[in-house]
């Protein structure tokens, strides 16, 4: 999970795709590391992170869906008008992508979300970031309308992209 994640935050979009940079997850201690994948894991009815295994063993790519209750607040202070899924951390490896890998994840995500009662599945996409866009439209997520402050840019924005059930 650890090499994974620090290849994404090494890809040319990830400082507008991922909200902490390479340096400060790679100081992170191998614990850190275990405790994330423990409460992704499967025990957990709050996350869970889908990996995208190669027949080697190797992995492709991942994304991790949040359960959102209604009546709380989310990770930027909004509040959460229905349970939904939220999924954050997508990646997938560059010489994996346009071969049909995301709507796989996805499709994967999306159920675990909706067997939880979510209402809906959402993401945050930045605005200038076209080719998540691009891949998001192809597994059936579309623009809300709501768009939130980029938390490292205050005058750019994340546009909230949703799949209601």
């Amino acid at each position: 999970m650890r090499n994974l994640r620090l290849d994404a935050l090494r890809d040319p979009a990830a400082p507008l795709a991922f909200l902490e940079g390479y340096e400060e997850a790679a100081a992170k201690a191998d614990l850190f590391w275990q405790d994330r994948a423990a409460g992704s894991g499967e025990g957990s009815a709050t996350a869970r992170q889908f990996i995208a295994e190669l027949p080697d063993g190797s992995w492709a790519g991942s994304l991790t869906v949040l359960m959102e209750e209604a009546g709380t607040e989310d990770w930027a202070g909004f509040p959460v008008e229905r349970r939904q899924g939220h999924v954050v951390g997508v990646y997938v490896r560059p010489e994996h992508r346009g071969n049909g890998l995301i709507k796989a994840m996805f499709d994967a995500g999306v159920t675990w979300a909706w067997g939880r009662g979510a209402e809906r599945v959402r993401l945050l996409v930045h605005e200038d970031n076209e080719r998540a866009q691009g891949a998001y439209r192809k597994t059936g997520f579309g623009p809300s309308g709501v768009r939130v402050p980029f938390v490292k840019d205050a005058a750019r924005h994340q546009l909230e992209f949703v799949l209601d059930r």
